[in-house]
């Protein structure tokens, strides 16, 4: 588990925009998901030839919730370098995100209204907005 002894912020708490991030990380550890049940934060040390895959808001919004996105972020600590690289999966703008009829019933409302991920990704990213400085931009324009 990670507490405040695990170093600098490298890159904030967030969730991710895109469908799916896949990322490979150097044997340099950094990266901590938080548990959505406990909302503690958990190391993630992926072995020397393994991927991360991260679910983004999108593909949460999609399966109607089914999956959840992955809050993570990056802590830095010790004295040698951290490299990541990222496939960030998003859709071509245009397309529309809607969750499938097949997963929305009574039990399982429609969580988000259909949405153009470009759009989305426009709204979080403009400086001029305050969408960008919520928790979810999802939750923030698509609710």
């Amino acid at each position: 588990m990670c507490s405040s002894h695990c170093g600098q912020v490298g890159l904030g708490a967030h969730t991710d925009l895109d469908l799916v991030t896949i990322l490979y990380q150097n044997e340099v550890n950094g990266l901590g998901v938080q548990s959505s049940s406990t909302g503690e934060w958990i190391d993630c040390i992926p072995s020397k030839d393994s991927f991360i895959v991260i679910i983004g808001e999108s593909l949460h919004a999609w399966l109607n919730g089914r999956l959840k996105a992955t809050y993570h972020r990056v802590m830095l600590s010790g004295d040698k370098p951290r490299y990541s690289v990222g496939l960030f999966t998003v859709p071509k703008a245009g397309y529309m995100i809607k969750a499938p009829e097949e997963l929305v019933d009574e039990a399982h409302p429609m969580l988000y209204k259909p949405f153009d991920y470009a759009e989305l990704y426009s709204m979080r990213f403009d400086a001029s907005n305050e969408g960008r400085y919520t928790e979810s931009g999802l939750k923030g324009y698509c609710v």
